[in-house]
């Protein structure tokens, strides 16, 4: 198995209006941009420093007449996109959009998980993905799933990527926060969704240099602040955002 099957490797954007999201996030998070080059379809590259990160393309017609929204997406590294994919169904999930390749880049397919929080399986043709150390800015520090039964899909995941249970936070009334690791240190963290989240998603923080400052810029490029500062156990700031076409996204800090 590859050194990065089972982990997050990959994240993009899907939204109404490419140009104004591409402007809203050079300006909040500080990405560098560039055209993919793609010759069938129009994908701009986001980099953090010299390493990209992610992606950023507009939402198809197909996929907004069918109720399609802009959303952040996360890519889940696995050696085989077509084994996986019968893994997912085999495990009670939904694959979305089947296994198909991207030239000179790789293999995905779009998927959920049984209570229908999405996600990609991908397969690189690039042996050696760039790493970065923890807490770079830009990049993504922590991945929230809020989900439609925490037990239910912690074994999803951990069956199909053979992820961990790290540290379980009791949250009171909010119920469990269990944090989970893809080899080494914790990643992220699930929880049931609150009864008034209408379905199941990942949500995923972007590493920022002070989240008052961070949370001041998506104010002031015209998006929305729905969860302001605080902070959470092990000391980290956070805050969770709306930009302008209404995909939700968070931010995290090690400092206000």
């Amino acid at each position: 198995m590859s050194e990065v099957c089972g982990k997050f490797v990959w994240y993009d954007v899907m939204t109404t209006d490419a140009k104004a999201a591409e402007t809203f996030y050079r300006n909040v998070i500080g990405w560098g941009m560039k055209d993919s080059g793609m010759s069938d379809r129009s994908y701009t590259i986001l980099s953090a420093g010299p390493a990209p990160m992610g992606g950023l393309m507009k939402l198809p017609d197909e996929v907004l007449a069918r109720g399609g929204r802009p959303a952040w997406m996360g890519y889940i590294g696995v050696d085989n996109v077509d084994t996986y994919e019968a893994g997912v169904t085999a495990a009670g999930g939904t694959i979305h959009r089947a296994a198909e390749d991207i030239p000179g880049v790789g293999r995905f397919a779009v998927a959920a998980d049984p209570h229908g929080a999405m996600f990609i399986l991908f397969h690189s043709n690039d042996p050696s993905p760039a790493t970065v150390a923890p807490g770079t800015a830009g990049h993504v520090g922590w991945h929230e799933l809020q989900a439609g039964d925490l037990e239910g899909a912690f074994g999803f995941y951990s069956k199909l990527f053979g992820w961990t249970k790290a540290e379980a936070i009791d949250m009171g009334p909010m119920g469990v926060y269990q944090t989970f690791a893809t080899g080494g240190a914790a990643v992220g963290g699930m929880m049931k969704k609150m009864p008034d989240v209408t379905r199941p998603f990942w949500l995923y923080y972007f590493n920022v240099d002070g989240i008052d400052k961070a949370v001041e810029r998506v104010t002031k490029a015209g998006g929305t602040v729905l969860r302001p500062p605080h902070q959470v156990p092990g000391g980290s700031w956070i805050s969770q955002c709306f930009d302008p076409q209404s995909a939700l996204f968070a931010m995290v800090s090690a400092k206000r």
